[in-house]
């Protein structure tokens, strides 16, 4: 199976392309650097068909977008880049499997995990964005025009995670003797990058895909407070602790959230294999 994917140098994308890689598939990294180079903000759809009519690939996995920003920017990084790829996906009958988040959720029902059926209320733009391009997936696939599926991944974590996520801000501050970070008491659903990797792995290679939204998760809801306590004690960290900062916007007011995994063990047989506290050491690699 060959695979053109995007994003392949970011944290998600290199989980992605370790897993496909071991699935057999040949990858074809994509992005603004590396062999194979697009920008899917600022190449236009003319450049993305000739891409995929170039390589003619079986599939295309997405682990590309913005997780801060202004309004505009989330917009062309998490909506126009996957209009795009929908597009073009589309007409050539190319599988299309593209992450999510779950900040499309919002504010869900304390202590029930969240199936993929749940009403979606963002709280802000960054869920906003992250919903809008699933609906567009679930509309192409619901005309039979898409072969395509988004995973909504709930708080990734592991090796290169980036600073727009606590943990990753945590571990950066942890050499200067003082973490700052906002409130830590909200309950998180934290994943390892390397379950991801292999939810991205079944997706593409799988027969069939029943379900076009599945939820890439833990399955359990930890305090935040938890798992930076498990990275600083990782680290050899004893230094102070502030929780002093503003909540990041795309996640304020949501105190408490896990995925319901029923639906992607029941149609791809995934399950997680790694805990908290293995991902939690993977950050520090």
């Amino acid at each position: 199976m060959r695979v053109l994917l995007f994003g392949a140098s970011g944290f998600i994308g290199k989980h992605a392309h370790a897993a496909l890689t071991a699935a057999g598939a040949e990858v074809l990294p994509t992005g603004r650097r590396g062999p194979i180079r697009h920008d899917l903000v600022v190449d236009g759809p003319a450049r993305l068909a000739s891409l995929l009519a170039a390589h003619r690939p079986d599939a295309v996995v997405n682990c590309a977008g913005l997780l801060s920003g202004s309004t505009a920017e989330l917009v062309e990084a998490n909506v126009t880049a996957v209009a795009r790829l929908v597009d073009a996906c589309s007409f050539l009958g190319t599988r299309l499997v593209t992450l999510g988040s779950a900040a499309e959720y919002g504010v869900v029902p304390h202590g029930v995990p969240v199936a993929e059926d749940a009403p979606c209320r963002p709280v802000g733009g960054y869920g906003v964005t992250r919903l809008a391009a699933t609906e567009l997936v679930r509309l192409a696939v619901a005309d039979h025009r898409l072969d395509g599926v988004v995973l909504r991944v709930f708080n990734p974590l592991g090796a290169g995670l980036p600073a727009d996520n606590v943990l990753g801000r945590a571990l950066r501050q942890v050499p200067s003797g003082t973490v700052r970070l906002g409130p830590l008491g909200a309950y998180r659903d934290f994943v390892d990058g390397r379950d991801v990797g292999s939810a991205v792995a079944l997706a593409t290679c799988a027969a069939t895909l029943p379900e076009p939204v599945l939820n890439v998760g833990s399955g359990a809801a930890v305090p935040t407070r938890e798992a930076v306590r498990l990275l600083c004690a990782a680290a050899g960290f004893a230094g102070e602790l502030v929780e002093g900062d503003v909540a990041p916007g795309r996640s304020a007011g949501v105190d408490w959230i896990a995925a319901d995994l029923t639906r992607i063990r029941a149609t791809l047989g995934w399950a997680p294999a790694y805990d908290l506290e293995a991902a939690v050491k993977e950050l520090l690699l």
